[in-house]
């Protein structure tokens, strides 16, 4: 079935513009209130092909530029799904700018139903920026990228979810870096507004020429505005997450004055700049009578580990007083795979 759904998705032909410079064309073009879809075509020396489809959304007058992603992890549905009811409710005439949208970032992946990575070369699309022009096809997308969508926008927001094995807690989060004030300001105030309650924010430590690895840590290591949403989980469709995700694109649109069907920010703001990371040193059976969302404190035990005969292999305990963001919720557990993220708030 996998062989079948590949070979698909390399010969399946729709009547699309394929061509490498197709996407500055389209993003260059004078047209007014139109959209415009494209698909940029990849293949790499290992024999594996692939496409990343792409919509241009051009408004009535001239604006910011807004991108959106999702569908880096093809099995993050909730991203993926609200992104395609945001380009069916998009009206160019209402529009002021451009908004771009790659409405699945990751297709092999998604089709396959493959948590975290491309099955073509094992790689995640979440740890290969900046990518590389000549690399695999899971580095020439994430090069594609960084070089012409982070390149062109204002605003990058990318969309996540809890993956097929992880409940997660809806937020929405961005880098407080200090190198880049006013970039950050507006990270923050777009968060701010987003209609999420919760509003996380992490560290920027790394140099200019450290690869950025993730998405949205390359648009900012770019110079760029960059945000993420979180929300989604366990490898299915939840309707209020869709709704939850939509919410926060049009809020963020209309902060930026680009749309005007926004709902306005949540009424009880929660910050969190703290995160800590419980990780797994052996593989077994997970338990756990958590989930995200739930309080814990430091040194309380919040699962463990058995082998296949039900001897416990290891005990996890909270790393801190804080909320799970995110969490294991699915048995299996491998060496070093993240049980769960405690976060928190400490006042600077």
């Amino acid at each position: 079935m996998r062989r079948i759904i590949l070979s698909f998705l390399m010969f399946f032909v729709v009547p699309f513009i394929f061509a490498q410079n197709s996407f500055q064309k389209a993003f260059d073009s004078k047209s007014k209130s139109t959209k415009e879809n494209i698909r940029i075509e990849f293949s790499d020396d290992l024999g594996n092909s692939g496409h990343l489809p792409i919509s241009i959304i051009k408004g009535k007058t001239q604006g910011p530029v807004f991108t959106i992603i999702a569908g880096v992890h093809g099995y993050e549905y909730p991203p993926i799904v609200a992104t395609q009811e945001i380009l069916k409710e998009i009206n160019p005439k209402e529009l002021k700018g451009t908004i771009v949208i790659i409405p699945i970032a990751n297709m092999v992946s998604f089709f396959t139903r493959t948590p975290f990575i491309n099955p073509q070369d094992q790689k995640n699309l979440n740890n290969a920026f900046p990518g590389k022009k000549d690399g695999s096809i899971t580095e020439q997308i994430a090069f594609f990228i960084t070089a012409n969508i982070i390149a062109v926008s204002d605003v990058f927001l990318d969309v996540h979810g809890g993956d097929a094995p992880e409940d997660l807690l809806p937020f929405v989060c961005y880098y407080d870096n200090n190198k880049k004030p006013k970039q950050t300001a507006l990270a923050k105030k777009l968060s701010e507004n987003s209609g999420f309650q919760y509003v996380v924010s992490y560290p920027y430590t790394i140099s200019e020429t450290e690869p950025a690895k993730y998405t949205f840590k390359q648009a900012v290591q770019d110079g760029k505005t960059a945000v993420s949403i979180e929300c989604g989980k366990l490898g299915n469709v939840q309707n209020e997450n869709v709704y939850l995700i939509k919410k926060g694109v049009y809020n963020m649109l209309e902060t930026m004055d680009m749309y005007s069907n926004g709902t306005g920010a949540h009424k009880n703001v929660i910050y969190r700049n703290s995160q800590t990371y419980i990780k797994a040193n052996v593989m077994g059976i997970f338990y756990s009578k958590y989930k995200a969302g739930d309080m814990v404190k430091k040194d309380e035990v919040v699962g463990y580990t058995t082998d296949e005969f039900g001897v416990i292999l290891e005990e996890y305990r909270a790393t801190n007083d804080g909320i799970i963001l995110y969490m294991l919720a699915t048995p299996p557990i491998n060496v070093d795979d993240t049980v769960m993220c405690i976060s928190a708030y400490i006042d600077n």
